[in-house]
């Protein structure tokens, strides 16, 4: 057992050490244990932080764990897990507000870097919205639904409202496939084509709609598959207004009461 009169020295060491050269020459362990101590300055976490890389492989799978799991560790408790979840929230912080107000929309590998880091791991399907100005620089992204992505669980109207309020001139969709594989699913394209329709009407662009499975993605853009959706609905409105009024009805793409004049 190590004596408490010991405790403070260590902790000084390490973080002297952190001061001194960052991480550099720091094991996984000793991250974590510094993350650990932020939320339990006088307890010894040397022990808990070995148990945390054991338990969840690397330092990744550690920062991305959720707190329910890193508490199931003997000793790790709601204090002890905080500066592990500090962390975790201050790096997606950091890099979305590192992406906001810049230009960056020039292809999706881009965008793919930013929602990689933050989409790896999710244990459930992540349905977020990116909202872009006329120069193509990013105003605000938000998290708008979780769970299986399909038609109904999709709200077009939510998104084409939250576009209004940003004065959002394009957007881009992304969500994630738990299951490592980016490809679509047949529910994927059938609400990428929703959202293109929708957004046609209100004359919103959407750009692009990224799929982040493991560390590789699929965009609805570079597959040519925006594209041909605005080719459709093109299509339909030669063949008449009211067709496609109640098509889009049909697909619960907006609600009676939601206006189909075009922004001016």
């Amino acid at each position: 057992m190590i004596r408490k009169d010991t405790l403070p020295g260590h902790r000084k060491r390490l973080r002297e050490k952190f001061i001194r050269s960052g991480l550099a020459g720091f094991s996984d362990y000793e991250i974590i244990e510094l993350l650990l101590t932020l939320g339990s300055p006088r307890k010894d976490c040397k022990q808990q932080a070995k148990e945390v890389i054991k338990k969840f492989k690397t330092l990744r799978g550690a920062l991305e764990a959720p707190s329910e799991e890193l508490q199931e560790i003997d000793g790790i408790g709601p204090h002890s897990a905080f500066g592990v979840r500090l962390m975790q929230e201050v790096a997606r912080e950091f890099l979305k507000e590192k992406i906001i107000d810049k230009p960056i929309y020039k292809s999706p590998k881009e965008l793919f870097d930013y929602l990689y880091h933050s989409m790896r791991d999710l244990k459930k399907e992540i349905f977020k919205v990116i909202y872009l100005n006329s120069q193509n620089q990013i105003i605000d992204i938000a998290d708008l639904f979780e769970g299986t992505i399909n038609s109904s669980s999709i709200s077009p109207r939510e998104v084409i409202e939250g576009a209004i309020k940003c004065n959002a001139a394009s957007l881009v969709f992304a969500h994630n496939h738990p299951s490592g594989s980016p490809e679509p699913s047949r529910s994927d394209k059938e609400v990428t084509r929703d959202l293109v329709y929708a957004g046609s009407i209100m004359r919103i662009k959407v750009l692009d709609h990224i799929i982040i499975g493991g560390n590789k993605y699929f965009s609805f853009a570079s597959e040519g598959l925006i594209e041909e959706y605005e080719d459709n609905f093109l299509n339909l409105k030669l063949r008449g207004v009211s067709e496609a009024k109640k098509r889009l009805y049909r697909a619960k793409l907006f609600a009676p009461e939601l206006h189909w004049e075009e922004r001016g």
